[in-house]
């Protein structure tokens, strides 16, 4: 029963939390709408009372009066003799009519004045002494405040731009003018009055207070919000008692069948099978019969699936021994040998890896090494990898062309690859007498070349097919001459291809800056300083590829006579 009131509580809080969300989005969508609906009447009726306004104005007269104003303003006229104009019937026949208007549209001003646009847009953020309205007619609500013809005036200096802009153009102002402050809320229209030269030479501002507006919208606020909660109460009732009926009892009956499997040792409980709302419930219901049914299974095969999983994991590990067995890691390997010194890594990606290298004496006096990269990972690649190593080193003979080796192996291996791999590698013959060191390269990465008192530099050699990509291919030797005291180091791409967390590759260019900042040391410390490198590069990102490096150093050439 807990657990009961617990999700219907859970359920019924989530719904009301909705319904409040709706109310509110709901009321404030609607309030706003019919806000910015009034706003607009509201501005139509000021424009429609300026209009109204200037009807009442003879148009001659009004220029003239204009005239007269801005005569006053430049000095040409007295405010005795402007005060005639003020005087005269008809200007206050007009003026009574304005009141009049603006009494029965219920404004705060009517008025028809005069723009200075200099002073205008000369405004420095105080109206202290900044009254570009030079008025010709005046209507305000308190008539003690009202101004006369030649008064000046400040307007709300938010609206500059705009004032600016009707007064040059002689087109209404594409926004409404709005303002709440010290005045109230209020509204105003501003149509310019423009002359047969389609000059404006006057304009006619209404202003009306927006109060009944507010009281409006709150009227408005209140009783939609009233209407709304009172619709969502209701439906929250209902909706709950449905979804206790529907939803929260049969889940329960899930709950507790679920609870009895795992309580009697995976006996399957009957309550699943009685839940049947022909909806989603009862699907998940099946689900958890189906998943009772596969979780008895899995537990009863758990234990073959553990063992075989074990076996599998031996197994590899014994692969990988074996990997590891077949590559030379006795180091020193020739120590017997003060001719050479050599050194050698692999750093499979999986368990078991597709790179090989490999180094030999041919003779006594020639020294063969092998890089190589077979496509794939794991074990087929391993397989092959066998194969292959196999190969090169028993075609590999003295006085034997590399080309030919090459060319040997590559057919060998095209007749045994049923599964479409490839190997690149490459293999190199040092003469530890003379110090031509002969090479072969089946399109594998180019060595890097260290002479002596030197740096690591790229070298630049052309990279034919790959083994075991197309059968009849021939392949051609290439020669160096080394010298005591040269060094020869080469990898696979799992180095220059190396990741970082950035998804950027070590690349060619850092691994020969980190070549030639340690050339001075031997192969045995010039690997883990390259290793050393890569980790700080790749930092917490997975490994890819297999990471295969091998550094040959020729100290001193051979004599004759040791041969």
């Amino acid at each position: 029963m807990k657990k009961k009131s617990r999700l219907a509580f859970k359920m019924a809080l989530g719904i009301v939390l909705l319904g409040v969300l709706i109310c509110a989005v709901s009321s404030l969508i609607g309030y706003h709408q019919y806000k910015a609906t009034i706003e607009k009447q509201y501005n139509v009726t000021a424009y429609q009372g300026a209009q109204i306004a200037l009807s009442y104005i003879d148009m001659n007269k009004l220029k003239e009066y204009a005239q007269v104003v801005n005569a006053f303003y430049d000095g040409q006229m007295t405010r005795e003799e402007l005060d005639v104009y003020s005087a005269d019937d008809e200007y206050v026949q007009v003026k009574e009519r304005i009141e009049a208007l603006r009494e029965n549209i219920g404004a705060n001003d009517v008025f028809v004045f005069v723009l200075d646009t200099k002073q205008l847009m000369s405004y420095a953020g105080t109206r202290e002494g900044w009254e570009p309205l030079h008025y010709i007619f005046d209507s305000y609500t308190v008539p003690e405040y009202s101004y006369t013809l030649g008064d000046s005036g400040s307007f709300n200096p938010d609206y500059i731009q705009e004032l600016y802009d009707i007064a040059v153009t002689g087109r209404r102002s594409e926004s409404y003018f709005f303002s709440n402050g010290d005045y109230g809320y209020n509204t105003a229209a501003i149509e310019p009055v423009i002359d047969e030269n389609g000059e404006v030479f006057a304009l006619a501002a209404v202003e009306i207070p927006m109060v009944t507006l507010q009281v409006s919208l709150r009227q408005y606020l209140v009783y939609a919000v009233l209407v709304t909660v009172a619709l969502i109460v209701l439906f929250i009732l209902a909706y709950v008692m449905y979804l206790y009926r529907y939803v929260v009892h049969p889940i329960n009956q899930i709950a507790q069948g679920t609870g009895a499997f795992v309580e009697n040792n995976n006996h399957m409980s009957e309550l699943l099978s009685q839940i049947k709302t022909n909806d989603e419930i009862q699907y998940l219901a099946e689900s958890f019969m189906k998943m009772e049914t596969d979780i008895e299974r899995y537990i009863n095969n758990l234990t073959k699936v553990t063992a075989e999983k074990e076996r599998i994991g031996v197994e590899l590990d014994v692969a990988t021994n074996i990997q590891k067995s077949m590559l030379p890691s006795i180091f020193p390997a020739f120590p017997e040998r003060k001719e050479i010194d050599i050194y050698a890594t692999m750093n499979p990606a999986k368990e078991v890896g597709g790179d090989f290298y490999d180094f030999f004496m041919v003779d006594e006096r020639h020294l063969a090494i092998v890089m190589a990269d077979v496509s794939g990972k794991g074990v087929p690649a391993a397989l092959f990898m066998v194969i292959g190593k196999t190969l090169i080193k028993d075609h590999t003979q003295t006085g034997k062309d590399l080309g030919e080796v090459f060319s040997e192996v590559n057919d060998l291996l095209c007749e045994s690859n049923s599964e479409g791999l490839f190997i690149t590698a490459f293999e190199g013959v040092l003469d530890l007498v003379t110090g031509e060191f002969r090479y072969v390269n089946a399109g594998h990465e180019i060595p890097f070349i260290c002479k002596k008192g030197g740096v690591f530099e790229p070298y630049k050699i052309k990279a034919a097919f790959v083994l075991a990509g197309m059968e009849g291919m021939r392949y051609k030797c290439g020669s160096m001459e080394l010298e005591p005291g040269d060094k020869v180091f080469q990898y696979t791409d799992g180095v220059t291809e190396a990741t970082s967390s950035a998804q950027e590759l070590y690349g060619m260019e850092r691994l020969g800056r980190v070549l030639a900042d340690n050339a001075s040391l031997s192969p045995t410390d010039l690997l883990p300083k390259v290793k050393e490198d890569i980790d700080a590069f790749v930092g917490e990102a997975p490994q890819f590829d297999d990471i295969t490096m091998l550094c040959l150093e020729y100290r001193q050439r051979m004599r004759e006579e040791d041969r």
